[in-house]
């Protein structure tokens, strides 16, 4: 029996991406070594405390950085001012990151529809109050040191952190993996001042550079990934699996029968 399967963009199983949260001025460094190597990231900033200067920590970057530092990057919420979400009013929860939201659209003047959860903590409430705003993900600090795309994206498990000890070996394992039906996401999540608290950004470097340019990788945003797979999901097939409609405005790929096939936003595709 041939099976259709769902692949990542131009056939890809795999796919790598990374998340970074508060927008401290170590993220300048940060974004350098990703467009050194040709990486996608997603950036989840406090909008409310940028620009403030820390005596005894890592300050913030400014507010017209935004635009220009984050170029080809993603933009996305991690609150206001980075308030425990679960110990104060949800009230105030809704306008603590309905604010960040209005702040970081105003600044990139593109959607943003991201969100990682402040001090890793949040409940159910807190997940219905981020999607009754418009967020559609969320990041959780709970490393799974697997490759599995989330059952709720408002829960979604990275990887493991950047200084997590089996970076290395689940870094490795990933490239080395072969094909199984399966896709397998790589993501790497952090704060930019821990590579200079720990003097860790050369070893860092080693990692970007073993895992950058492999053809047979997706190397996406957050959004890029949720994006893509809602609208995977979306696809209509012809009850005989001859065609399928593709309802949506992202162009969406296929195996079937091992073939590769392009179902282009908006339009029917034969299959047979």
């Amino acid at each position: 029996m041939e099976h259709i399967y769902i692949c990542f963009p131009y056939g890809k199983f795999k796919a790598i991406t990374f998340s970074y949260d508060d927008g401290k001025i170590t993220d300048r460094r940060l974004v350098e070594l990703f467009n050194k190597y040709h990486l996608k990231a997603t950036f989840h900033l406090n909008s409310g405390l940028l620009g403030q200067k820390e005596d005894h920590t890592y300050s913030y970057i400014e507010k017209d950085e935004v635009t220009t530092l984050y170029k080809n990057h993603e933009v996305a919420s991690h609150s206001s001012t980075h308030p425990t979400l679960t110990r104060i009013p949800y009230s105030m929860a809704i306008e603590n990151i309905l604010e960040d939201r209005k702040s970081l659209e105003k600044m990139t003047n593109t959607l943003v529809q991201g969100f990682s959860y402040p001090n890793g903590v949040y409940d159910e409430t807190i997940k219905s109050v981020l999607k009754s705003i418009g967020i559609v993900y969320a990041r959780t600090t709970k490393s799974t040191h697997g490759y599995d795309l989330p059952d709720d994206y408002l829960e979604w498990h990275p990887t493991c952190h950047h200084n997590d000890e089996k970076l290395e070996e689940l870094s490795n394992y990933f490239i080395r993996t072969k094909y199984d039906q399966r896709l397998n996401l790589l993501y790497i999540w952090g704060h930019s001042y821990e590579f200079e608290r720990d003097h860790s950004w050369d070893g860092f470097e080693k990692l970007l550079a073993s895992i950058s340019n492999k053809e047979e990788i997706w190397y996406a945003t957050n959004i890029d990934i949720y994006k893509y797979m809602n609208a995977a999901k979306q696809l209509i097939f012809f009850a005989n699996h001859s065609k399928v409609y593709n309802p949506t405005q992202e162009n969406i790929w296929l195996s079937n029968n091992n073939k590769i096939i392009q179902v282009k936003k908006g339009e029917t595709q034969c299959l047979i």
